[in-house]
């Protein structure tokens, strides 16, 4: 198991205030040598600050992408790889539009847009302008590769330590403290679990333990470091998260469970049974403590995928029980806006009929049709196969500009 990042999140404040940054730059080096006394590999460190959009008045929004490129050469020299500015915000409509300006003017700079409102609301504004983002993001740079550093959101509370997903609450006008928070990279855990166990209780219990025995040190550290930092800790996002490795893929663990291939039926117990298992574990969660499914990242998610085992319906699907959602999908570089924006819908109001957190980060290639392979060449990324896309545009009221309240399973209870 390693640490996929070390999360910093804070406001910066506008105009910029340093000595935000100051007290970030001297936290990070003191905790990524904590963790790596101890045996764990920190693959990076990260911050993270409010909704960009909550930073300036409407007026200025057209300086975040120069705001944004400052930050990052400031980021990069205190220690941190990657920046997370936050999503844009149905409520602040004109926050879409920035986004695809902040990637063209950025490298490490991530970014993600809002499907849903703090209400419990679906917005289909927000849902087309998400599909915009995603399409004019496809054209930023070579194989669509630009997406990568965007998602869109539903029901994602502040604090996750996964990017693009992670934003700091901004909390009341005084604004809110800095804190620190964990992701992992544990696929691992649940392929050596089923290797190793007799039975499928005895897996479970392996893999429960492995959690907890890991969480145990983790927090340890945290808290060493919450109280001679002075920066709170926010938690685990102790999710399964992969690596391009076949002993290190989620897919790995369903199909050693017994799964004979990654999407034939048995695949959605299989996600079910690691997702409870996480649950069952003991630890300080934050963020989305599931599955994540990134076809691009995981060995056997993009060999299944290639063989045409796993479709993005089987992908939603698995999302219900756990996981993040729609993870580094490719997808045909013609596809539309209007195709995109009908699968977002359905994203969104699953997440809000489930009350539980997905994200979409999807990537149409240029020149790529449904079937072709994918030629990136990244080292955290396996090449796959191009996903057809089955979708047509939404007309009629699901292509208009509502935003609607859409209740939760059980939040709603006739007479």
């Amino acid at each position: 198991m390693k640490i996929r990042s070390i999360t910093y999140f804070c406001d910066p404040g506008w105009p910029l205030n340093q000595a935000v940054l100051e007290r970030a730059g001297a936290f990070i080096s003191p905790a990524r040598k904590a963790y790596e006394e101890v045996g764990y590999e920190v693959q990076t460190a990260r911050l993270a600050t409010i909704p960009f959009p909550l930073l300036v008045p409407a007026h200025l929004l057209p300086e975040i992408p120069v705001w944004a490129h400052t930050m990052e050469e400031l980021c990069n020299h205190i220690g941190y790889e990657y920046l997370s500015v936050g999503p844009a915000l149905p409520d602040i409509p004109q926050s879409y539009p920035i986004i695809p300006e902040i990637l063209a003017a950025t490298h490490n700079v991530f970014t993600a847009g809002f499907l849903t409102t703090s209400c419990g609301e679906v917005s289909l504004p927000a849902i087309h302008a998400c599909a915009s983002i995603i399409d004019r993001a496809g054209k930023l740079s070579p194989g669509g590769f630009a997406n990568l550093r965007f998602a869109a959101l539903a029901n994602v509370p502040p604090g996750s330590p996964f990017f693009p997903s992670g934003y700091h609450d901004n909390g009341s006008n005084n604004g809110q403290p800095p804190t620190f928070a964990l992701a992992t990279e544990a696929a691992d855990l649940a392929v050596e679990a089923f290797t190793q166990a007799g039975s499928l209780a005895d897996a479970r219990r392996k893999l429960i333990e492995k959690i907890e025995a890991n969480a145990r040190k983790l927090t340890t550290i945290a808290h060493r470091l919450e109280t001679a930092m002075g920066i709170a800790f926010g938690g685990i996002d102790f999710s399964l998260a992969p690596f391009p490795e076949t002993n290190r893929s989620i897919g790995t663990a369903f199909e050693l469970m017994g799964v004979p291939m990654l999407g034939k039926h048995g695949s959605l117990a299989a996600a079910t049974i690691l997702a409870e298992a996480i649950d069952r574990a003991d630890f300080p969660h934050t963020g989305f403590c599931g599955m994540l499914y990134p076809v691009l990242e995981d060995a056997t998610l993009a060999t299944r995928t290639a063989q045409g085992y796993l479709s993005i319906k089987d992908l939603l699907l698995y999302s219900t029980v756990c996981g993040t959602g729609l993870d580094t999908l490719p997808i045909p570089g013609d596809t539309t806006t209007g195709q995109i924006s009908a699968l977002l819908l359905d994203l969104a109001v699953l997440s809000q009929r489930l009350n539980k957190p997905l994200t979409a980060r999807l990537m149409p290639i240029p020149g790529k049709s449904a079937d072709d392979l994918t030629n990136f060449d990244f080292p955290y990324f396996v090449n796959s196969r191009v996903l057809p896309l089955d979708a047509l545009p939404l007309s009629g009221f699901l292509a208009g500009e509502e935003t609607f309240p859409l209740a939760g399973r059980g939040e709603i209870r006739n007479p």
